[in-house]
């Protein structure tokens, strides 16, 4: 389960995204360099081969590390991307790609987010969408949606099997684990209606609702889906006017949401925007989180390269460059080290102890505040690069103490269904072996 969401306001575009997965499943934040005059003819994608392309973008990825696409992401022309899980009535079986391999194919390719939708529905159609999507369920498979943002245009694209809807943004949309597109759509693939009537789920009769044709109600309906679309919309119409710490700073409130305004992870429900997972009927966790603020020229990027935002701290990293960024992992498979790998003794320790919780929420918005205070002049001067690493240095403080605080700490489980499903998790992953 995830949630996403895009913001026109004072001519620039925020983008959000939590990515929801199964606990445990490390999701890592790589970068690509751009490729100019590639003559390798094929790539393999997660689970097909499909013909390469010569020149690719760069890219700035958060991924999880056994798949090759991503959940989310930017490129070196400030598209960004990111993908839902949705459930349709026509979902195919057989191995296509999967929505997080046309992300990352979307940025490649895409030199603005028209550009990059138009490569998405091409892809998709040509080779279907299809494969197991889940990191330890391997019954879980899904179609997908999108929000594709550039500094000037954001579409929503809706995909049911290899047809789709698309409707451009004009002031903001939040999209989640269910259709939203109905009768507003901009464009359709070709022949959708014919399609939508030999699957009967259309009669032909006004205009075709691609919601109501397409969706299976029963996933989103035990996932809150809409109540969490509902929940970010209200939340976006409240975000008031600001400057650029502010509307970062408001994008971070957003993905930190809790239906419970105590944040208690072992009250959460399916209805949160930060998901705390709690067993099988709540099997999401928040596995990483991406803001993005787009201005022509001037993009800012801050991943939290960990679980659950509402207990780390975003940190800012860059497209491209010859630097490496402290969120940043070397390549896109190795856990053991990362950033994600060391700080998930933090996230569980801090999921059985409010005292710990909220040492956490108030020292971590005051080293977001510094990082803020030091992006604030932006990154389109002389001073940006400067400016960047002074951000980030106040977040990886921040990180390190709470690593080597809680690195070697033992847990103390409540004697609950809760605490025997960590304990369960903590083993599973190597967390506390004992």
């Amino acid at each position: 389960m995830c949630d996403t969401f895009v913001i026109r306001r004072n001519n620039r575009m925020i983008f959000g995204k939590n990515s929801d997965r199964e606990p445990g499943e490390a999701q890592l934040v790589v970068r690509i360099p751009p490729v100019s005059g590639d003559l390798q003819k094929k790539i393999g994608a997660t689970y097909i081969t499909i013909d390469q392309t010569g020149r690719r973008h760069g890219l700035l990825l958060s991924k999880p590390s056994w798949i090759w696409g991503a959940e989310m992401g930017a490129n070196d022309r400030g598209v960004v991307i990111g993908n839902e899980a949705v459930f349709t009535r026509v979902m195919e079986k057989t191995a296509g790609l999967i929505g997080m391999d046309l992300v990352r194919l979307g940025l490649e390719r895409g030199d603005d987010a028209l550009h990059a939708l138009h490569v998405i529905t091409g892809l998709l159609e040509a080779h279907g969408q299809g494969g197991i999507c889940g990191y330890r369920d391997k019954d879980f498979r899904y179609d997908n949606s999108f929000i594709i943002a550039d500094p000037e245009n954001a579409w929503v694209l809706e995909t049911a099997g290899r047809h789709w809807a698309a409707r451009k943004v004009v002031d903001y949309a939040a999209i989640s684990n269910c259709l939203t597109i109905g009768t507003d759509y901009d464009m359709t693939s070709a022949g959708i209606e014919d399609f939508a009537k030999s699957k009967g789920c259309y009669k032909g009769k006004g205009a075709l609702d691609f919601r109501a044709a397409f969706e299976s109600p029963v996933m989103p309906f035990f996932a809150r889906s809409r109540r969490r679309v509902q929940t970010t919309g209200d939340a976006i119409c409240v975000l008031p006017e600001s400057c650029v710490e502010g509307e970062i700073s408001g994008a971070m409130d957003i993905l930190r949401t809790h239906q419970s305004p105590a944040g208690t992870p072992a009250s959460g429900s399916n209805a949160d925007i930060c998901m705390h997972a709690a067993g099988p009927i709540r099997r999401s966790q928040t596995c990483g989180s991406m803001i993005s603020l787009l201005d022509r020229g001037n993009a800012i990027h801050l991943l939290t390269g960990t679980s659950a935002p509402c207990l780390s701290v975003f940190k800012p990293a860059e497209v491209t460059g010859d630097k490496p960024f402290y969120v940043q992992n070397p390549d896109g498979q190795t856990v053991e080290g990362s950033l994600w790998r060391r700080f998930e003794p933090v996230h569980r320790h801090a999921l059985f102890s409010a005292t710990i919780r909220e040492m956490l929420r108030q020292s971590g918005k005051q080293a977001e505040r510094e990082m803020l205070f030091c992006l604030k002049g932006g990154l389109d001067d002389a001073g940006g690069q400067d400016r960047l690493h002074a951000a980030e240095d106040s977040v990886r403080a921040w990180t390190e103490k709470q690593v080597e605080t809680f690195a070697k700490r033992p847990f103390q489980y409540p004697l609950s269904p809760y605490g025997w499903f960590w304990k369960r998790m903590n083993r599973m992953d190597g967390i506390d072996p004992a």
